[in-house]
């Protein structure tokens, strides 16, 4: 991917959409709810704070991470789509 987030933003690749219910119902794609999880694909140098001191972004490429729902601009890249978020709309990163 040739593309760079800049400030504190992220690049997330969303993970797929459940496609059957834990008791094994199937769920339309209608019915199907975006998930709120994904993959960092790429990361921002961070912002500056009011001293003009730069604060890095908390995460790393390869981080799998929680965000907000409404969070982000949906865009294609490459025939892929992903989002860009603001470190702020980062709410956990999965640990193993």
């Amino acid at each position: 991917m040739n593309l760079k987030p800049l400030g504190d933003r992220v690049i997330v690749k969303r993970d797929e959409a459940e496609t059957a219910t834990a008791s094994g119902l199937l769920i339309a794609s209608s019915a199907k709810e975006k998930p709120q999880t994904g993959i960092i694909l790429a990361v921002g140098e961070g912002k500056l704070d009011k001293d003009g001191k730069l604060i890095p972004v908390p995460v790393k490429e390869g981080d799998r991470v929680l965000y907000g729902k409404f969070g982000g601009s949906e865009i294609t890249v490459d025939g892929e789509e992903v989002l860009i978020l603001r470190a702020d709309d980062l709410y956990a990163v999965y640990t193993d």
